[in-house]
């Protein structure tokens, strides 16, 4: 028998929800990086995939089209041949990209600190 969910539980208000899925896809590591590198400028497919390191073409495809979906990224087609395809930040995703790069700062600028805890931690489970 299926019972129906107390009005106050949390995370089950639809808009908790949506919420929770944009932050997830913003908390992502290649959201993160891709944001991060077309803050600097537009750029085309594989200099994002050399810059970001470590994505497959796949993931970086998936990746730009959510992006693409929110409104965050812009895909920009030159009828070249083969054909050129450029993307950049809307001001929306441009809006998310200076919350990111202070965050990304925030770690560079604990990330010794981190690392001594994580080694202290570590240390102690043994």
């Amino acid at each position: 028998m299926h019972m129906p969910t107390p009005p106050n539980e949390p995370g089950t208000d639809p808009s908790c929800r949506k919420v929770n899925e944009i932050l997830g896809r913003m908390g992502d590591k290649w959201t993160v990086m891709a944001i991060t590198m077309l803050a600097e400028r537009p750029r085309r497919f594989n200099e994002l995939k050399r810059l970001i390191g470590g994505i497959s073409q796949q993931m970086l495809t998936r990746t730009l089209k959510a992006l693409e979906r929110d409104g965050m990224v812009r895909r920009k087609v030159y009828p070249t041949i083969p054909p050129q395809v450029e993307y950049s930040l809307t001001d929306l995703g441009r809006s998310l990209s200076d919350p990111l790069l202070q965050l990304s700062m925030w770690v560079l600028n604990h990330l010794q600190e981190i690392e001594a805890n994580r080694a202290l931690h570590d240390g102690e489970a043994s």
